[in-house]
């Protein structure tokens, strides 16, 4: 029988793919900001925000998940 959940196993790729999540969307946003910020302010504004939102609420899903709780 194969034991799903060997010691053996190695979860590098998982938390990996979990980091990605985290901070992946939260970066591509503030890149795309710090590429509006000369044309148009409000905009880079909005998407600064959303980077910051969107790393709070994934550090804390994420790191709920991380951290076994």
């Amino acid at each position: 029988m194969i034991h799903f959940l060997s010691p053996n196993m190695n979860f590098d790729g998982l938390i990996l793919l979990i980091v990605a999540i985290m901070f992946g969307p939260a970066i591509i946003l503030a890149i795309i900001g710090a590429f509006l910020l000369k044309k148009n302010k409000k905009a880079a504004k909005v998407l600064f925000i959303l980077a910051a939102v969107y790393l709070i609420i994934s550090l804390g899903i994420c790191g709920a998940l991380i951290a076994g709780f």
